[in-house]
This record gives C-alpha cells, structure tokens and sequence, in this order.
C-alpha cells in the first residue's frame, strides 16, 4: 500500500446532499428520505455497526497488516489540489475509491492502471450508491451484490471486471450489511483482478451490452418497508 487519502466531511456537505436530493426527487420523497434515515438511525444503526465491527476484527486476522508507516492526508475533498499532489507523489499503480465522491479526471486518471470502485450494487442496472437496497426492493434478487469497476467519468458506468453475489438473510440483515457482505465475500476474487491488471495482464471486461442502465437514488422509508413486507412473506408460510 502507497499510500491512504482520508476524507474528513466539511460542515454542510449534509445540506447540499440534501438540496441536491430534493431536486432530484422532489420535497415529498425527500421526507420518505428524512424519514428512513431517522428509522436507520433509531432502529438499525446499532446492530449493523456491531456487524460492521465483528466483520472487521476477522478482516484483521484473515490479512494481518501493520499500516503505521503508510503515508496519509486527510481532505476535506479527494478533488483537492492536496490530495492531488499527494497521489501524483505516491506514483501509484492503482487506486481503490472507497467513497461516494465523484471524482475529477484528474483524480481517477493519476494511478497508472486506473482508479477502481468496489460498489455496492450489480452494474448497469443498479448503479450510484445504493444499488443492493434498490434490487432488494424491486426483488431482483439476482442482482444483490457487488461490481469491480474502473472508474471514468461517468456515475459507474466504467469497464466492469467483476461481479459478485452472495447469499442473503433478507428478514435478520439490513441492506447495508448485506452490500458489505457482497464486496467482503469476493476480496480474494478482487485482488487477483487487480494484481492482473497491474502485471499488465488481459483481463477482459464483463460485457454488458443490451442490459439496461439506471442510477438509483437515497432509500426511502416507504421502500423499505415494503423490501420487508416482501421478505417476510417469502419465509413465513401463510396459515390458512
């Protein structure tokens, strides 16, 4: 590892999520928003944070590393003139974005075999950053998982090289824990692409012609409960 770029959110970013959402959505599904963020929060957050812990204490002994001595910033932004420089420093072979910015050109294009994104849904159909919450509702059961993608200048819409599912406990697990579960199950898979790629090696990009694209936007309550109304009818037997 070259090198980590931390992004440190800057007072507001909330808010201009927020006016860019009701644009987007318009004010009454910006409530179903608002109000499934407070039921996360209230109901959800505990219990996937104390998955989001065990899952990370295995993670440390699978691939013990000592990361004391790699260097680091922390940004407000990974779009800025520091974090640039930082990067061009570091002349990396690649990049792993691990956040929901969107990146300049000159970002992504830096590392030598390109940035990567490991994001949480199945691309094309469900990209931008809530892809696996969006297949659940609609019960596309098929398309939960996770997509390794180079990125350009589009919202996921990169050469795609590989893709993973993996089974899922849609009444005991949320949303988020299932994404997380896609990208964690497929780590093994994901660092032989990307050693391929950076030995120069061929690796052919998942064709994805003919298949549809959409970007999807922030969970809503009302579409949450109806992903569980579904769950529950599929693995409770109805009684007559």
């Amino acid at each position: 590892m070259a090198g980590l770029i931390i992004i440190r959110d800057r007072p507001g970013r909330l808010w201009r999520a927020s006016r860019r959402e009701i644009r987007r959505a318009g004010w009454l599904r910006f409530a179903d928003v608002v109000a499934f963020r407070a039921y996360a929060r209230l109901r959800l957050a505990g219990r996937d944070a104390a998955w989001k812990e065990q899952a990370v204490e295995r993670l440390r002994e699978r691939y013990p590393a000592d990361l004391t001595a790699v260097p680091r910033i922390v940004v407000s932004s990974p779009n800025s003139g520091a974090a640039r420089r930082f990067m061009a420093g570091l002349r990396p072979d690649l990049a792993i974005a691990r956040c929901k910015v969107i990146l300049k050109r000159e970002v992504f294009e830096l590392p030598r075999v390109g940035t990567f994104a490991l994001h949480p849904g199945i691309c094309p159909e469900y990209r931008n950053a809530h892809g696996c919450f969006w297949a659940l509702v609609n019960r596309d059961l098929d398309r939960v998982g996770m997509t390794l993608l180079r990125v350009d200048a589009g919202v996921d819409t990169g050469p795609i090289y590989l893709q993973g599912r993996c089974d899922i406990d849609e009444v005991r697990e949320s949303h988020v824990v299932i994404q997380h579960r896609a990208v964690i199950e497929h780590l093994d898979a994901i660092g032989r692409v990307l050693l391929s790629l950076c030995r120069g090696e061929h690796v052919a990009p998942v064709d994805t012609a003919g298949r549809r694209s959409a970007a999807w936007g922030q969970p809503r309550l009302s579409d949450y409960f109806r992903w569980k109304r579904a769950a529950y009818a599929h693995h409770i037997p109805a009684v007559s």
